[in-house]
């Protein structure tokens, strides 16, 4: 574990993904910012600590945007991490989520990452086309957020192992502390424990948890297994699917337990911060002290300073993070790898993950199955 440039470079490489939908959670949902950023300071604490790698800790995407466009309340979100990380942290210690992931193949698993790479080239359109409402006060036009966001991207790439993330969220923040200094104030927010009744558990369940299962267990648990062990061969040995989910369980039922943000691993976070310098758990440890320190320090006026964070940095940062997420795809071999990558890819984009996986589950293992059982009459 080191804490260098190139570390605190790769540490805030993924800021595109988290400060969006903790701004809108906060100023659109009312939770309180004090709760929204414990839960991922403590994951980045927890990544640090026992995997000793560059693990993200990011929002759960799906479930968030679920909540942000229905208006949902605290008690709704509270009790839909509380299921969510029940759900994978039985799983993960029975080992249940280890015996599941032997049936995805690598090609299958690139085709999750390539659906997560273009759905953060979305998202990072949507952030200079169509800003947020936590971000209307400060958004700029359009044309003028595209153009600097576009210029952002290329420098990021050209100069990404120069700790360019590091400088562009400085930037940021100096931004956005100018823009909100009247409304920073000092302190943690108040937190509150979640109401939950059967009602609002049906809820959670079938608005929240259901769409985001599948993102979660093809995206947090095996696409981030795999690429930890494709960026790290030796050391991303310790990154297990039953490990993962534990973690994620725990702090998810930490998430609900003070009506905070929900929260995952990810491997299109786990890409940015490999890409921009990060090779240790210093990322995540610096990552998360910063967080928790924002958290405690300045959480009761966080809201109005997330807010005034120029979209066109976050927007550059997230489609940077897209475009080498999807760089994952070289190491694939073979017409039918690709064709399956492609494939699921696709799907996963432009209708559904689950449904993503139910298909390529099906064109790999149909084939192969047919061939063992032709050998097998042979």
């Amino acid at each position: 574990m080191r804490i260098d440039r190139r570390e605190l470079a790769g540490a805030v490489a993924d800021v595109g993904v988290l400060v969006p939908i903790a701004a809108a959670l906060i100023v659109g949902n009312g939770l309180s910012p004090t709760a929204v950023l414990l839960p991922p300071a403590l994951l980045y604490l927890a990544n640090a600590w026992i995997y000793g790698l560059p693990l993200p800790a990011q929002p759960l995407k799906a479930f968030g945007a679920i909540a942000i466009a229905e208006g949902l309340g605290a008690d709704e979100i509270a009790a839909g991490a509380l299921l969510i990380g029940s759900i994978f942290l039985v799983a993960g210690r029975l080992g249940l989520l280890d015996r599941a992931a032997r049936a995805f193949p690598r090609a299958l698993i690139r085709g999750v990452q390539l659906t997560v790479g273009l759905l953060f080239l979305k998202i990072a359109w949507g952030l200079v086309t169509d800003p947020p409402r936590a971000f209307a006060e400060h958004a700029i036009p359009p044309a003028w957020a595209v153009a600097l966001g576009l210029g952002t991207v290329a420098f990021a790439l050209a100069l990404k192992r120069q700790g360019a993330a590091l400088g562009l969220v400085a930037v940021g923040g100096v931004v956005a502390l100018v823009l909100a200094a009247r409304e920073v104030t000092f302190g943690p927010s108040a937190l509150a424990l979640p109401h939950v009744d059967l009602e609002t558990l049906a809820v959670a369940f079938t608005v929240l948890v259901l769409p985001q299962a599948p993102l979660s267990f093809a995206n947090s648990i095996l696409a981030t297994t795999d690429a930890a062990r494709t960026y790290f061969p030796e050391r991303g040995e310790r990154v297990r699917p039953r490990g993962l989910a534990t973690t994620y369980g725990f702090a998810n039922l930490f998430a609900g337990g003070i009506s905070g943000m929900p929260v995952c691993h990810g491997a299109g976070g786990l890409t940015a911060h490999v890409s921009f310098g990060a090779r240790t758990g210093g990322a995540p440890l610096a990552m998360g002290v910063a967080l928790l320190m924002l958290a405690l320090g300045l959480g009761s006026g966080l809201g109005a300073l997330l807010g005034a964070f120029p979209l066109p940095i976050l927007a550059a940062l997230l489609a940077t993070a897209g475009l080498l997420h999807i760089g994952l795809l070289r190491d694939l071999n073979g017409a039918r790898s690709w064709a399956l990558a492609l494939v699921v890819g696709f799907i996963g984009f432009t209708f559904d993950l689950a449904l993503a996986l139910v298909v390529g589950l099906a064109l790999w293992w149909i084939p192969v199955t047919a061939r063992r059982v032709v050998a097998a009459r042979v």
